[in-house]
C-alpha cells in the first residue's frame, strides 16, 4: 500500500487499533476511505481513538473545532461522517442523521467510495469548519 500524506497526532491508538475489530471487508473499506480523504486533502490530520473505535479528521487535533469528519467502522458498513453534516449541500442525498451539525454516509461497498457526490460532500466539509471562522 501506498504511503499516504496524513499526519497522526494525539489519541489513544492507531489508525489499525480503530479498525481492528472490523471484519477484513470493512477494514480494507475503511483503508480504503482513509485513503480518499488524504487524496482530498493531502497533508490532513488524523487523531485515532482506538478505544471509542473511531478516528477524526481535519486540520488539527480539535475534534469538534478542527475536525470536519470521521471514520467509525461497524460489522456491517463503514460510517464516514461529517462534524457539520446537517450545513452541508447534499443534492444526491446521501447524508444520514438528525442531529443539529452530525450527519454521515454509510459506506457498503468499494463503489460507494467512488461516487463523485461523496467526494464533493468531503471537499465541501474540509472546508466547512465555522469555529475556525
Amino acid at each position: 500500500m501506498a504511503e499516504l500524506n496524513i499526519k497522526t497526532v494525539g489519541g489513544n491508538g492507531s489508525f489499525a487499533d480503530v479498525i481492528a475489530a472490523a471484519p477484513p471487508e470493512i477494514q480494507c473499506l475503511a483503508h480504503s476511505a482513509r485513503a480518499l480523504l488524504a487524496d482530498v486533502m493531502p497533508g490532513i490530520t488524523e487523531v485515532p481513538w482506538a478505544r471509542q473505535k473511531i478516528a477524526g479528521y481535519g486540520v488539527g487535533p480539535k475534534k469538534m473545532s478542527q475536525h470536519f469528519c470521521y471514520i467509525a467502522p461497524f460489522k456491517k458498513h463503514l460510517n464516514l461522517g461529517f462534524m457539520y453534516g446537517a450545513h452541508l449541500p447534499d443534492p444526491r442525498n446521501l447524508l444520514e442523521g438528525q442531529g443539529a451539525d452530525l450527519r454521515h454516509v454509510k459506506i457498503r461497498s468499494a463503489v460507494d467510495l467512488e461516487r463523485p457526490a461523496l467526494r464533493d460532500l468531503i471537499d465541501n466539509a474540509s472546508r466547512y469548519l465555522p469555529k475556525l471562522k
